[in-house]
């Protein structure tokens, strides 16, 4: 007795290559979503109107609302800040300061930190800013 071939389902698509490449790039996303280290403090620049892009950072100084300061990632208290940047200049006479501070500080605040920078020997202090929203 001869019976007839079953017939052969189709296979459909086989979804392990595209489950393979989803996990992939979960697991991008995660890597390259910690690789910048958090900054200490809490800073909201101020906006700008200029398209001018920033450099390469160099050393960074960040000033928060309360006036707190942060030079290169490290905390430091307001007294100190002349004697950290002048020991920066003196080992590196061409570098160039950043100053990110936050856009709620008094105008007043910041001219205070800007002129303890050029006593310290700060020739060019560049103030960071973000682009407004249009």
């Amino acid at each position: 007795m001869r019976l007839p071939e079953p017939q052969r389902r189709e296979m459909g698509e086989n979804m392990i290559p595209l489950i393979n490449v989803v996990f992939l790039l979960l697991i991008f996303f995660m890597l390259a979503g910690t690789l910048a280290a958090p900054e200490p403090l809490q800073i909201r620049p101020p906006a700008a109107t200029s398209d001018a892009a920033v450099e390469n950072r160099e050393w960074m100084l960040l000033l928060s609302v309360d006036g707190e300061l942060a030079l290169d990632g490290v905390v430091l208290p307001a007294e100190a800040l002349a004697a950290a940047v002048g020991k920066l200049l003196q080992e590196h006479p061409d570098a160039r300061l950043k100053l990110k501070a936050d856009a709620d500080l008094t105008a007043a605040k910041l001219i205070q930190v800007m002129d303890a920078l050029r006593a310290a020997g700060a020739e060019r202090i560049i103030l960071l800013t973000q682009k407004a929203a249009s």
